[in-house]
């Protein structure tokens, strides 16, 4: 068909329909999906269509929610169908289904869930979704439910994963409940932080179980000033998926009640047998989210733990400015050096210079990791340990990373050479003020809770200086903020007034506002 053919087809189309209701629109397009073809497969184009087509117009009548519910259902490969009455829709699959209560006028009243074998519930977070009408974020909660069944097979190999992914969380539950002592005063946080199995949320209203097992100091500020803004932190949902292998997964409890605890505070598990599990080509894993990019030396501890898996390696500040990186800043990493812009309060900059050759070394490559495969309960807490960890040095070196670029017209305050001394430990090679020497601060990071700072200046050696950046970097976790912290505090160390020197008074600046690392005093 030629281009003018094809303008006047359009123009005609257009003419034909301008005057007629939506809703013919709508049926026609329902009656083109519905009609016969040569496979089962429904018609991409048509769906893309009438999906415009929804999105185009506000729900606001009984009919258009429930035609958007339709939508919804076959976006996910699920059934659709109406009760008698017309003020209840059913969104039907394999192993679960939804039942959508609604008014006369298409408000949404109740929606609720029904597993395979359990009684429906109500689930209200898939309820304000739907009276929010964010139908997107609704049919993403639907591939959540789908995720609980994400095998191949009949449904009696599915009711078997599931019925592992039930006994698995309320052994989570167990752990999650063990005692232990407390590092830090908000207890949510300290779960997070330090908890066996992070801040654990059960799954429930046909949701997988998620826990949260990092958080930086400066999202807690975001999370705590922003009453609206809901979980900043590192999570993981509890789900599983197909495997080639098969594997023994547990089908009762493996903790005994009430638990016996071994020397690390974990309760001693009910060996696997014929009886407590159940062979099936599946596994358990954690599905990170966001995913982390993670060293290869990290990736070799995580094998030691559970399965590892093939991965793209890539240099590591690539993979950080993929993840963190400010937006806009799509540069790929080309290997030479890369230099980072910091803005900091009182119109004070920094730079940040990645060395290429550096951090090209084969061994100090990394993948992003999306999901982790594991098979027991016990193999929860130690991979929480190593995700933290790693979590602990990204926040570090991703702290220097931003979108802009040293230019000839900025006056930076200090210039850094970030360089990589182990997969535990980084150094800041800098030039002090009004001295001509370099001078050197060694960051370790032993775990995700030790982290030391030593610097290494000409003619000096000072252990309080040591102790309290070490002090000014665990409670920040940001090296600008850390360095703005040390150049303030050099001149001072022979007359120290104690507000100036101690990280209870010095202004240690968190706060990264938005995506746009402003930080505010």
């Amino acid at each position: 068909m030629s281009v003018v053919e094809n303008k006047s087809l359009i123009s005609e189309l257009h003419s034909k329909y301008a005057e007629k209701a939506w809703n013919e629109t709508f049926q026609l397009v329902r009656r083109c999906m519905d009609k016969s073809r040569g496979d089962s497969k429904p018609c991409e184009p048509l769906i893309r269509c009438l999906k415009r087509l929804h999105e185009a117009l506000n729900v606001s009548s009984l009919s258009a929610m429930v035609s958007r519910l339709e939508m919804v259902a076959k976006q996910r490969g699920m059934g659709s169908h109406l009760s008698h009455t017309g003020t209840t829709c059913y969104l039907t699959a394999d192993m679960f289904y939804l039942e959508v209560i609604l008014l006369s006028g298409g408000q949404v009243e109740d929606v609720k869930v029904a597993q395979h074998g359990e009684n429906l519930t109500s689930s209200e977070s898939l309820l304000q979704l739907l009276r929010s009408k964010k139908f997107g974020e609704f049919s993403l909660k639907l591939e959540d439910l789908f995720s609980l069944y994400n095998i191949p097979g009949d449904n009696e190999t599915k009711i078997k994963v599931y019925t592992a992914l039930q006994f698995l969380g309320k052994d989570l539950q167990k752990i999650s409940h063990l005692p232990r002592l407390l590092r830090e005063h908000n207890v949510q946080v300290d779960m997070i932080l330090n908890g066996r199995v992070g801040y654990l949320t059960g799954g429930k209203e046909g949701t997988p179980s998620t826990m949260e097992y990092y958080i930086s100091p400066s999202d807690i500020l975001l999370e705590s000033s922003d009453s609206e803004r809901y979980r900043v932190g590192q999570m993981a949902l509890v789900t599983v998926e197909p495997t080639d292998t098969p594997y023994k997964l547990q089908m009762s409890s493996l903790i005994t009640q009430p638990p016996q605890i071994d020397v690390n505070g974990l309760p001693l598990f009910i060996p696997l047998c014929d009886v407590s599990s159940e062979m099936v080509s599946a596994c358990f894993q954690l599905k990170l989210q966001p995913p982390i990019p993670m060293f290869r030396s990290f990736f070799k501890r995580l094998g030691e733990i559970t399965a590892d898996a093939d991965q793209q390696w890539a240099p590591f500040p690539q993979l950080l400015r993929m993840l963190f990186g400010e937006e806009g800043d799509n540069q790929a990493w080309d290997g030479q050096d890369a230099s980072f812009l910091v803005p900091l309060p009182g119109r004070e900059l920094h730079s940040y210079v990645f060395s290429g050759d550096a951090w090209s070394q084969a061994d100090l490559n990394g993948a992003l990791v999306c999901t982790i495969p594991f098979t027991h309960p016990a193999h929860v807490p130690p991979l929480l340990e190593l995700l933290r960890h790693q979590c602990a040095i990204n926040t570090l070196l991703s702290s220097c990373i931003t979108s802009h670029r040293p230019s000839p017209d900025l006056v930076c305050e200090l210039h850094c050479e970030v360089l990589p001394e182990s997969n535990l430990s980084i150094s800041l090679s800098f030039h002090q003020p009004h001295s001509d020497s370099l001078s050197v601060l060694l960051v370790n990071v032993s775990d995700s809770r030790q982290l030391t700072c030593s610097l290494f200046e000409v003619g000096s050696e000072d252990l309080s200086t040591n102790e309290y950046i070490s002090k000014v970097l665990k409670r920040c976790m940001s090296i600008p903020v850390t360095m703005r912290a040390l150049m303030g505090m050099l001149p001072k160390r022979t007359g120290c007034n104690g507000a100036e020197c101690h990280p209870n008074g010095a202004r240690v600046c968190l706060l990264y506002v938005a995506n746009k690392r402003t930080i505010l005093c």
